[in-house]
């Protein structure tokens, strides 16, 4: 049970501070409430996690738009989580206090059916996911499954570590889906916070990178982290791609890089929500072309992209905001106004 309190907050007597969604909304009504809940306390099977940084990302913004329907209110959003392990639940003991610790997208599988037995977890028809089906960290502390926690490592500081753990990890993926190996020839539909680290990895794996955006200032930006050519999207890049990634959550945007891919291309779009895919000539997809969803990620994902990240190493660009401010960096991420990742910190 919460009470508003003046000002739109809920107060409790004690208790941890968070950001909570009780009804959908646009975002320019703040549907984020600040708050206070009684403190989490971890699960059998779970830890407790003192979060240092929560970086916000799009997906946040259409739970809280409605885009995506919501799953269980109130609801704590954000799931790029980095902090540290502050409890342990009973039968815990591959963590101990203390331990730099993070949360993906996935919150649960079931680890029983086809999919989790094959490493596809992410297919899970059980699969539960951080800031939709449970509490995620826009919030002081969280909970979570002990299973799903990711180890972080030493060296970066938590701001710079939480927009690895959903935009790069599924960047990361999307990658691997769309069948990119070294020296392939890339294409990457949309630069944001994903695609600012994706860029990162196909560039070590010595691609070639063609960038299409809207924004003359993200041109600008992909030229300096080694894009060979920028456009917009409806321009044709000079090499034809081997594999392309849409991060832009636009049906429009997938058709224009279906048509930039070479003969047995394949165009991975990396979104949860796509407006619509408009119609196309089927001469666009044929010569075996695909057109892949990219769907979640996997535990391996996380573990995989954090290596790489480190070896690289990847570079993040964040925008600090405090936790009330939590509406206002979703506003900023509507509007394609913050450079790099919006990050919110406790």
């Amino acid at each position: 049970m919460m009470t508003h309190a003046r000002g739109g907050g809920c107060r409790y007597r004690d208790g941890m501070l968070a950001m909570v969604l009780t009804a959908t909304s646009p975002i320019g009504t703040k549907p984020l409430r600040f708050a206070t809940f009684p403190d989490p306390s971890p699960g059998p099977g779970e830890v407790l996690i003192r979060v240092g940084a929560c970086a916000a990302c799009r997906t946040d913004l259409q739970i809280a738009e409605g885009d995506l329907r919501a799953r269980t209110m109130p609801i704590v959003l954000g799931h790029q989580v980095a902090g540290r392990i502050e409890g342990l639940g009973e039968g815990v003991t591959d963590w101990a206090e203390g331990d730099r610790a993070g949360l993906t997208w996935l919150a649960g599988s079931c680890g029983d059916c086809a999919h989790c037995q094959a490493g596809r977890e992410n297919l899970c028809v059980q699969a539960t996911f951080t800031g939709w089906d449970r509490h995620g960290g826009f919030a002081e502390m969280v909970t979570a499954r002990a299973d799903v926690v990711v180890p972080l490592p030493d060296g970066p500081d938590d701001r710079h570590l939480a927009p690895l753990l959903c935009g790069g990890v599924i960047g990361f993926r999307a990658l691997r889906v769309a069948g990119v190996t070294p020296g392939s020839r890339v294409g990457l539909y949309g630069f944001g916070a994903s695609a600012l680290q994706a860029i990162q990895v196909a560039r070590h794996w010595g691609c070639r990178v063609a960038v299409a955006t809207r924004s003359a200032e993200e041109r600008s930006r992909a030229l300096e982290m080694g894009a060979e050519w920028v456009g917009g999207y409806d321009d044709a890049p000079p090499f034809p791609l081997d594999a392309a990634v849409t991060f832009a959550p636009s049906g429009d945007v997938v058709v224009a890089a279906l048509k930039a891919v070479d003969r047995g291309g394949t165009v991975a779009v990396n979104a949860i929500h796509l407006d619509r895919i408009p119609q196309f000539n089927y001469g666009d997809l044929w010569w075996e072309r695909s057109i892949r969803s990219v769907a979640n990620v996997t535990r391996a994902d996380a573990r995989d992209y954090l290596a790489i990240a480190a070896q690289i190493p990847v570079r993040t660009q964040v925008e600090e905001h405090a936790l009330p401010d939590a509406n206002r960096a979703l506003q900023r991420i509507a509007s394609g106004e913050v450079q790099g990742a919006a990050v919110i910190i406790p």
